[in-house]
């Protein structure tokens, strides 16, 4: 999943984008409204995590900006005002959550992860496809009674395909969505992880579901290849 951080603050910035890259996100960052802008414009994101106070404008409008683009993205929107009008305007100019400074990181993390499970595919706390199951929250991934253990980017993959299921995603739907503009020769990486991501979900199981549509991208589909 790809996340658009909008902060103008260093520390908190970086305290946010990295944390975010731990847990498996890919993240872009931008420190002021015009940058967030532009970002929105050229790439898909799963959430915008976006500061209120911006040096350029006001995240109010950065917001009602972005609806009137028509980008649907989930707002959470990040500020130090706490009084109920202020989260008002918030919601108003099309914001989707309110998260009041400071917070800790695992409430910004709950606060994301329900707002991608408003996706219209899913709505639960669990994502299945046949016998495997990927809890969003305990981030556990099960083929049957077996637990899979998969790297950060392995889980992010299997999210992604997961929350477009039977649908051919490119190469470049995964590594917008994935990966983010930091990485050099994407193809070859996503390439690498569908490996490692396959030969752990499907190598010792009779039905098959991640499959490669040659020339195309990948498919997650239990009606075969």
């Amino acid at each position: 999943m790809r996340i658009l951080v909008v902060e103008d603050e260093p520390s908190i910035a970086t305290f946010i984008t990295e944390g975010l890259n731990d847990a498996g996100y890919a993240t872009d960052h931008a420190a002021d409204g015009a940058e967030a802008l532009y970002w929105a414009g050229i790439a898909e994101y799963d959430v915008i995590v976006l500061d209120v106070m911006l040096p350029d404008t006001d995240g109010l409008l950065v917001c009602a900006a972005l609806r009137a683009r028509g980008i649907a993205a989930p707002v959470l929107m990040v500020t130090a005002r706490d009084a109920i009008d202020d989260r008002v305007a918030g919601l108003d100019s099309g914001a989707d959550d309110y998260l009041v400074k400071p917070f800790a990181f695992a409430e910004l993390l709950a606060r994301i992860r329900a707002l991608l499970r408003r996706e219209p595919v899913f709505r639960g706390l669990v994502l299945q496809m046949a016998d495997l199951t990927l809890d969003t929250v305990s981030r556990v991934v099960r083929r049957g009674d077996q637990t899979i253990t998969l790297t950060s980017k392995e889980y992010s993959l299997l999210e992604f395909l997961l929350r477009h299921p039977n649908q051919t995603l490119t190469r470049t739907a995964i590594a917008e969505h994935v990966w983010n503009y930091d990485f050099d020769n994407v193809s070859n990486l996503i390439d690498v992880h569908i490996f490692g991501l396959r030969r752990k979900i499907d190598d010792a199981y009779q039905l098959k579901l991640l499959h490669t549509v040659r020339g195309v991208g990948y498919r997650l589909s239990s009606e075969g290849g």
